[in-house]
């Protein structure tokens, strides 16, 4: 079982990494600035480095702006893992302009994940692309009426492994009990679930 701390709020990670939970912790513009981060000024190297410090093995985080500059967001996000000892993984969202920008991406050599993953059918394009992620959005799924249920079991075994499916944006502890009753095994996890995590009635 990997899971992945979702969040950019560095209060959090302080809280709950030591937690020793987690491979790592994943981040996005959006998560940025509920963190209150201005995205493109953000230092990698010394968020790399603190998420280093506080045990997580890998950073992942997102491509941003115009196509045109993914190249250069991927290099410097695989620069900051260098430097600071971690792997981090480029996130590129699944859509028809960002995919062509794959090529010149992999060529670094570095490991990608797909994200913003609704149907199955984009699980068969990572794969011939030999991504190493796939990102579900399993809640928001759900919440457009979809059968997120279904498509996540699909999306598992069309993968049978590679690319990973990492699922994220579940909304409760139900959500992830039932997928990992399934066999799913990779999860991001917003500070608030972690936390409904660890505690039950009956236990305290």
């Amino acid at each position: 079982m990997d899971l992945y701390l979702d969040t950019a709020d560095r209060e959090a990670w302080a809280d709950l990494m030591p937690l020793g939970l987690f491979r790592g912790i994943t981040t996005n513009p959006l998560l940025a600035q509920r963190a209150g981060l201005d995205y493109p000024t953000i230092d990698w190297t010394d968020l790399a480095s603190r998420a280093h410090g506080l045990g997580a093995q890998e950073l992942h985080g997102q491509v941003f702006g115009p196509v045109e500059t993914y190249r250069d967001w991927a290099a410097r996000l695989y620069d900051a893992g260098a430097v600071a000892g971690l792997r981090t993984v480029v996130k590129i969202p699944m859509t028809p302009g960002a995919l062509r920008a794959l090529p010149s991406i992999t060529a670094l050599g570095g490991p990608i994940l797909l994200t913003a993953v609704y149907n199955p059918k984009q699980v068969i394009v990572a794969k011939a692309l030999r991504a190493d992620f796939v990102a579900p959005y399993f809640g928001r799924m759900d919440e457009a009426g979809l059968p997120a249920l279904e498509h996540l079991l699909q999306m598992q075994t069309i993968a049978a492994g590679t690319p990973r499916v990492l699922v994220a944006s579940l909304r409760t502890s139900d959500q992830l009990v039932a997928l990992a009753a399934r066999g799913l095994d990779c999860f991001t996890l917003a500070p608030d679930l972690v936390r409904s995590l660890l505690s039950d009635p009956m236990t305290e």
